[in-house]
C-alpha cells in the first residue's frame, strides 16, 4: 500500500494520529470514532493493511452532517416535472454535442467494442457531472466514513464501499486528501462508486492507468463497459411513450425496475405504443408525475440496464431523453452543414 511508513517514524506517526483523533473527537460523533477504530482493525485483519498507516490516513477523515442531509433528500425523490428540468436542459444538450464532437473517435471506438451508442455514453456523463465540469464537492473519504459509521439505513452498503475505496487507493493514483465526489462517495467524470470503479473502470487509452478523475478516454470506455457488463443489447430500444385507455393498465404499472410484463399483456390492458414489436417483447410500464398530468412510458431491457447505473426510473429517463435530444440536434446541425 502506498501509505507504508518506515520504522523510525512509527512512534511519531502513532503520537500524531492519537493527537489528531483526540483533538477532533469533539467534532465527530462517538459512533463515528468507534467505527473508524473498528474499521482499521477489520482492514488490517482482512487485507493485511498496516494499522499505523491506515490510522494515519483515517485521521484525515471527518464526519459530515451535509452528507447525511443530502442522503435524506436525494434528487430522485423529486417529482418528474421538477426532476427532469434539472438534467434535460438546452445547456446540457449543447455541451453534449460539443463533448461528442471533441471525442467522436473515442465514442466510436467504445461503440465498436461494447455496443453502446455514443449518445447514451455522452448523456450519462452529462447527467452525472456535466461532462466532467462538476464532480462533486464532498471529500470522498469524509462521505464514505460518515455513511459507513453513522447512517444505519445503508451502513452495510457503505462499509463495503469504504473498504473498496481503501483498496482502490492502494491500486490507483488517487490522492484521498484532494479527491472530491458526490455525497454518496461516487468518483470521477462518470461518478462510479468505489466498488464499481474497481470492477468496471477500464484503461481505454492504454496508458497503463484507469483514471476516471482526469482522463476522458477512460471515462468514456468505462461507462460503455459498465453498460455492456450489465447486459446492454446493441440496437435494442430503450423506451417509448405509451397511450393509456381504460383502467386495466394499473395492475402492470411500475411493478419493478425490471421488465416484468409483455406487450401482449399491456395490449390487453389498453396500452398502445407507436412501434410494431413482437407481442412477446418484455417491458415495464412506468408512470411519471408531469405536474398537471401523468406521462406513461414503456421501458425496455436497455432502459433497465440504465437503472443499474442509478436504481431509479427517473434517472434512466433523464439519461434517455437527454441522449435523444443530443442525437437529434447533432444530426440536424450535421445535415444543415452538409
Amino acid at each position: 500500500m502506498k501509505y507504508r511508513i518506515s520504522a523510525h517514524r512509527l512512534i511519531l506517526i502513532c503520537l500524531a494520529a492519537l493527537f489528531l483523533i483526540c483533538a477532533s473527537a469533539h467534532a465527530n460523533p462517538r459512533k463515528y470514532t468507534r467505527g473508524v477504530n473498528e474499521f482499521i482493525e477489520t482492514m488490517a485483519e482482512k487485507h493485511g493493511f498496516e494499522k499505523t498507516s491506515l490510522a494515519a490516513l483515517m485521521t484525515k477523515a471527518r464526519y459530515s452532517q451535509a452528507v447525511i442531509d443530502s442522503m435524506e433528500r436525494p434528487y430522485e425523490a423529486k417529482p418528474w416535472h421538477i426532476y427532469r428540468p434539472l438534467f434535460v436542459t438546452e445547456e446540457r444538450v449543447k455541451d453534449g454535442i460539443a463533448f461528442w464532437n471533441s471525442h467522436a473517435k473515442l465514442l466510436q471506438k467504445a461503440e465498436q467494442i461494447y455496443g453502446v451508442p455514443p449518445q447514451i455514453i455522452v448523456a450519462t456523463i452529462g447527467v452525472e457531472t456535466r461532462y466532467g465540469k462538476y464532480m462533486g464537492k464532498h471529500l470522498v473519504l469524509d462521505a464514505l466514513t460518515t455513511l459507513a459509521f453513522t447512517y444505519p439505513k445503508r451502513q452495510r452498503l457503505f462499509n463495503k464501499q469504504l473498504e473498496a475505496y481503501i483498496l482502490l487507493l492502494s491500486e490507483e493514483d488517487i490522492d484521498p486528501a484532494n479527491t472530491h465526489g458526490s455525497y454518496a462517495g461516487a468518483i470521477g467524470k462518470p461518478q462510479f462508486i468505489p466498488a464499481s470503479y474497481r470492477e468496471y473502470a477500464v484503461d481505454f487509452d492504454g496508458d497503463g492507468k484507469r483514471d476516471l478523475l482526469n482522463n476522458t478516454a477512460d471515462a468514456i470506455g468505462s461507462v460503455a463497459n459498465y453498460y455492456r457488463r450489465h447486459g446492454w443489447r446493441q440496437g435494442g430500444l430503450v423506451a417509448t411513450p405509451a397511450q393509456i385507455n381504460g383502467s386495466g393498465y394499473r395492475e402492470h404499472l411500475n411493478m419493478d425496475l425490471e421488465t416484468t410484463t409483455t406487450l401482449a399483456d399491456l395490449g390487453m390492458a389498453g396500452v398502445k405504443i407507436g412501434h410494431k414489436l413482437p407481442t412477446s417483447t418484455r417491458c415495464n410500464l412506468i408512470q411519471f408525475d408531469a405536474g398537471k398530468a401523468k406521462e406513461y412510458w414503456l421501458g425496455f431491457h436497455n432502459f433497465y440496464v440504465i437503472t443499474r447505473y442509478n436504481h431509479n426510473n427517473q434517472y434512466a429517463m433523464a439519461v434517455y431523453q437527454l441522449s435523444q435530444k443530443i442525437l437529434d440536434q447533432r444530426k440536424a446541425k450535421t445535415d444543415n452543414n452538409g
